[in-house]
């Protein structure tokens, strides 16, 4: 499913492969679990921006464009995506699987 466009998706599903391809051209990473969850492991320069807080308080919290949002598997990120496309932002990717694929397929994590 890497690179997956649905019409009534506003941002793109990728693959592990994909997002560190994103990564290493200095992507913005948007983690948005909660602190317990980011705390026990995340993408290396992922920032935290907890789910809640963006429902709340997107324009404050989501800057620019070209961001990847991750989560624990990929659910909680993609609403994260609608909520930036919904206040006009635009590149935005989806790591499908999460933190947990992420985690699996090897790659490295901060705690």
């Amino acid at each position: 499913m890497a690179n997956r466009v649905d019409a009534q998706e506003p941002f793109k599903r990728v693959s592990i492969d994909e997002a560190k391809r994103l990564i290493a051209s200095g992507i913005q990473i948007v983690d948005v679990r909660t602190l317990a969850e980011y705390a026990a492991g995340h993408l290396p320069e992922a920032r935290l921006v907890p789910l809640d807080s963006i429902i709340a308080r997107p324009r404050d919290l989501l800057k620019g464009s070209n961001i990847l949002f991750v989560c624990a598997v990929g659910q909680r990120s993609a609403l994260a995506a609608e909520m930036a496309a919904a206040i006009g932002l635009t590149d935005l990717f989806n790591l499908e699987g999460g933190t947990d694929a992420w985690a699996r397929a090897g790659e490295p994590i901060v705690r």
